[in-house]
């Protein structure tokens, strides 16, 4: 029996992925990771966690109520560890969220679109977390993400693959991809072998009430849901206004500032008088102008990317994969070739819309059988 110390968010897969490990005869210990923002409304959280020796308690600070959003999440998750009698700890990661937060704030301000999920998985779930997991002895760290892990058979003593899951509908290997390879041994992620409805009959039969709680769709540090204006009360008195023109020049309207938009956006410019559809298709910080342009201009055949993170050693010669641009996006034909200067270059089969920079690039194998091989990828330029 190995300890494995799970990432709870108070949602139906991680509170899922809890029972499972425990069938599967491991010893579980639930964290939840406090980011410290605070919703718009606050409510009272009941029940109380007790201090550990084990793994730091986030202290309620006395002079404000913590957001409902994190509460009643971190209510939840210690209501299902309650339910499956499993330990249960919330860590105060307030620290390393704001720098998360910070970068969130400096992408957008720049024109670029972040992606904040990738980066909390590389530095906090699979990075901050191990840390903890060693306090404690714990083997594995395991999470509720929709991927799998299998062994290689060409090396089953190495590290294992990372594969999309079997629910394509709900695959987040995409968001996985800039794990650090040597830590896929430590790694588990159980309900990457369900499909989604799988898992919340899992959850209703054992009476968790988080069963039929719906999927989070925002950022969870971006409480009101408006990340525009999240970053304008971050970033202070400096103002990224500017105009929207066309990609021949001609200016449309006005905007309030680069932060509320990214390529491919079509929706939420005030231009619903034109005569056919616009797109934004580029974003030029240094005068803060947000281009737009017809569908046909926003198709892209070629992109670059740095900061690069292989999970397989890439080939020197040009390969071929699928090529993935955006967590909702699918995975497109293409040839990928590591360039002299360490960048990635990726070349589409056919042109793919909203290639946005600081988003990332994922590559993989194909593999109709198994499941998508995860290769490995890199942040968008």
């Amino acid at each position: 029996m190995a300890r494995v110390l799970l990432a709870m968010s108070g949602g139906v897969d991680s509170s899922t992925a809890a029972h499972l490990l425990l069938q599967d005869g491991h010893e579980v210990i639930g964290a939840f990771m406090r980011h410290g923002e605070q919703a718009v409304e606050v409510c009272s959280v009941d029940g109380t966690v007790e201090s550990s020796p084990l793994l730091p308690i986030f202290q309620q600070r006395k002079d404000h109520k913590q957001g409902c959003c994190s509460a009643s999440d971190a209510e939840d998750a210690r209501k299902v560890a309650d339910r499956l009698d499993i330990p249960f700890y919330a860590l105060n990661l307030e620290e390393e969220f704001r720098d998360i937060i910070d970068y969130f704030v400096d992408e957008y301000s720049h024109g670029r679109t972040p992606n904040p999920c990738v980066m909390c998985n590389n530095h906090l779930k699979f990075g901050k977390l191990f840390e903890y997991a060693d306090s404690i002895d714990a083997q594995y760290v395991a999470t509720g993400h929709y991927a799998r892990l299998q062994p290689n058979p060409n090396d089953p003593d190495g590290e294992p693959e990372l594969r999309t899951g079997v629910d394509q509908g709900k695959d987040q290997s995409y968001v996985l991809f800039g794990v650090q390879r040597s830590y896929l041994k430590r790694m588990l992620l159980p309900v990457g072998g369900f499909e989604k409805p799988e898992i919340r009959e899992i959850a209703g039969s054992l009476g968790l009430r988080v069963a039929d709680k719906k999927d989070s769709q925002e950022i969870c540090f971006v409480t009101s849901g408006k990340h525009a204006e999240f970053v304008r009360q971050r970033r202070g008195d400096l103002s990224k206004a500017g105009k929207i023109v066309t990609t021949e020049g001609s200016v449309l309207t006005d905007h309030p500032g680069i932060e509320g938009f990214t390529i491919g956006q079509r929706k939420g410019m005030g231009l619903g008088g034109l005569k056919e559809p616009y797109f934004v298709v580029e974003i030029r910080p240094e005068t803060n102008e947000v281009v737009v342009g017809t569908k046909d201009q926003l198709g892209k055949s070629e992109l670059f990317a740095n900061r690069l993170n292989w999970l397989v050693a890439p080939d020197d010669e040009p390969f071929r994969c699928l090529a993935q641009i955006r967590y909702n996006s699918r995975a497109t034909p293409a040839t990928a070739t590591i360039e002299s200067n360490g960048q990635l270059k990726v070349v589409f089969d056919q042109p793919v819309n909203g290639i946005a920079p600081g988003q990332a690039v994922v590559c993989y194998q194909e593999d109709p059988i198994l499941g998508n091989r995860v290769l490995g990828g890199g942040w968008i330029l």
